[in-house]
């Protein structure tokens, strides 16, 4: 039997063995572990690379279509970074702005180039055979230093309202001309029997005399029918100033006072202390005034009254004249604002259309209440004058 080396313990190599065998089981159980762990990061990495690819493919798909889109969209888009300077713009814009290209600056070429329309708030840009009517608006992009910048081409439309308002304006004189005939032919048919009158021999200087007056009185309407006309077709072309509107309003009442005195109607009046600014044609809304207090005594008995109350509400000016008088049916009420319709008698039916198309030149509105037997209440509303802030 041999014998064992030296120094050997075999206890000692026995324990060594086992822990040998124990480490051994332990690597083998944690590299399984270990591969199995592998294996399901290896399918997760699969799978998210799948997502991701699918994710790719579809951004890259959106890609295309916005840039289809851009292309073939009608309306010019354009981005500019935060130099100002432009860095793309879709065909559209090219046609749209020619002779704009990227790198050029946006601002230099706004303001050289584009003008705004205050009627339509369009921007008009001439182009050598054409002049566009734009629609400009443009908004930041999220978390980046540029915009977009989106021109719409209005021309089509803007050409269209303006022949739609031609229209307008060329049916209403249409009618107005109709009425206008109808409001002259029965005065000028008086004025003529009036005249041949004067051509009769056995006339007596006092029915001569008679007679003149007369024709005289319907000739001076007549020609009160035809300064309203006038009045009325050209007030599109009026100077506009600030001025006080509660000393116009004063002077207006006071203008007033000797006839209401003569008719026997009391007139009221609560204006504001302090000056009131607006911005019109002075001795335009001065006529306003004047015409419906005019109209209110005509509709008003003896003993009656006529109030008018001025007063700051908000940015606007308000200006009440009320009566007692006889009052107006809805139906009146609908067609009160109309050329030549009237229920006076004596009436040219211009004046309140005159006062209604006024108060739309200058930014405001006019609105009547009335009840038959109860008086009327004629609003005027106008925008007051703000002092421009320092900026």
């Amino acid at each position: 039997m041999a014998e064992q080396p030296p120094g050997l313990d075999p206890k000692e190599l026995e324990n060594a063995f086992s822990l040998f065998t124990v480490a051994s089981a332990q690597l083998t159980e944690a590299y399984s572990e270990l591969q199995q762990q592998v294996e399901s990061l290896t399918r997760q990495l699969e799978i998210a690379n799948g997502n991701l690819v699918r994710e790719l493919e579809e951004k890259a798909a959106l890609s295309r279509r916005l840039s289809l889109l851009l292309e073939h969209l009608p309306a010019g888009v354009l981005e500019v970074d935060g130099t100002g300077k432009v860095i793309a713009m879709n065909p559209a814009a090219h046609r749209l702005l020619y002779p704009l290209e990227e790198g050029m600056d946006w601002k230099e070429f706004f303001e050289s180039h584009l003008e705004m329309d205050s009627t339509t708030d369009l921007w008009s840009y001439s182009q050598p055979d054409v002049t566009l009517r734009l629609n400009l608006s443009q908004g930041a992009m999220p978390e980046e230093d540029s915009r977009i910048v989106l021109v719409q081409d209005l021309t089509e439309s803007w050409t269209l309202q303006q022949d739609l308002v031609r229209h307008k304006r060329l049916a209403a004189m249409g009618e107005m001309a109709a009425g206008l005939a109808h409001q002259l032919r029965t005065p000028l048919a008086t004025a003529l029997l009036y005249s041949a009158n004067l051509t009769k021999p056995a006339l007596s200087e006092n029915e001569r005399v008679r007679f003149a007056e007369k024709s005289l009185a319907r000739l001076r309407h007549l020609e009160s029918l035809i300064q309203n006309m006038l009045r009325f077709v050209r007030g599109q072309s009026l100077t506009l100033e600030r001025f006080d509107i509660v000393g116009c309003v004063h002077e207006a009442l006071q203008t007033m006072q000797p006839q209401l005195d003569a008719a026997g109607i009391s007139l009221v009046a609560a204006l504001p202390e302090g000056p009131a600014e607006v911005v019109a044609n002075r001795k335009e809304l001065q006529g306003v005034i004047l015409n419906l207090l005019d109209n209110g005594m005509h509709a008003t008995a003896a003993g009656g009254t006529i109030s008018v109350k001025l007063a700051r509400e908000g940015r606007e000016v308000v200006i009440v004249v009320s009566d007692t008088g006889r009052g107006m049916s809805p139906e009146v009420q609908e067609r009160l604002f109309e050329p030549f319709f009237t229920t006076r008698k004596e009436g040219t039916g211009l004046g309140l259309a005159i006062v209604q198309n006024l108060m739309s030149q200058f930014g405001g509105s006019v609105a009547v209440s009335s009840s038959a037997g109860q008086g009327s209440e004629f609003v005027l509303r106008l925008p007051l004058w703000v002092p421009p802030s320092n900026v």
